[in-house]
């Protein structure tokens, strides 16, 4: 039985293409997967603190010798591990902010990259990601357009980042859909019309992902 991830990051809940379009790709995977589990995490409805000296003491400390305070500190994080475990699949709605992620998208992936558990320098060579068989989608919303070739390419750090890290932690099968453009959406552009190509780009994708092992 197939699990799906479901991990949204925008603050802008109903005016959010990000999220529709993520909620869009769900309704499609549960059709395309009848038996398959979904897990929601909503990461502005999440408490997540900044990474602090005892935290990394924590994560770097062998399980079996961690305090209760320790154990405590990593509780979250444990939590949030077990979601990225269990599930086979992953998708992720990602409004592009100052062109990079949003904060709280950045305070969850401190949280999850986490030594003996998504990663390992296991023999002291290379590091090695951990979350193997897995794959993700990452449905991105930018105000602007920046597609390649274009003015302000090299302006998205979004993409680049997020197939950085999820590739040191393992999951090299990513699949980027970029709604570009949603500042024509405040100038009073159709956001039927707008979210159209869209919505048909990430059902299409929801549809053929098979997820699984």
């Amino acid at each position: 039985m197939s699990t799906l991830l479901h991990i949204d990051s925008s603050p802008l809940y109903g005016r959010s293409v990000s999220r529709q379009l993520t909620a869009s790709f769900v309704t499609q995977w549960k059709s395309s997967h009848p038996d398959g589990t979904v897990i929601d995490r909503d990461l502005n409805a999440t408490a997540i603190s900044p990474v602090t000296s005892e935290w990394v003491g924590a994560a770097y400390t062998p399980e079996e010798a961690r305090t209760p305070e320790q154990k405590k500190l990593l509780s979250l994080s444990d939590s949030l591990l077990a979601e990225l475990e269990r599930a086979d699949e992953y998708v992720f709605g990602v409004p592009m902010h100052n062109f990079g992620v949003p904060s709280v998208l950045k305070l969850w992936i401190d949280q999850i990259a986490r030594v003996g558990r998504t990663f390992s320098y296991a023999g002291g060579g290379a590091p090695k990601g951990l979350l193997v068989s897995k794959k993700a989608t990452f449905i991105i919303a930018t105000g602007g357009i920046y597609d390649a070739q274009t003015q302000m390419a090299s302006f998205n750090f979004v993409e680049p980042y997020l197939r950085s890290v999820f590739g040191f932690l393992g999951v090299t099968e990513a699949t980027f859909i970029t709604a570009g453009g949603t500042a024509a959406l405040n100038g009073g552009r159709d956001r039927d019309a707008f979210l159209a190509p869209h919505l048909q780009a990430v059902r299409t994708h929801a549809q053929t992902s098979q997820g699984g092992h």
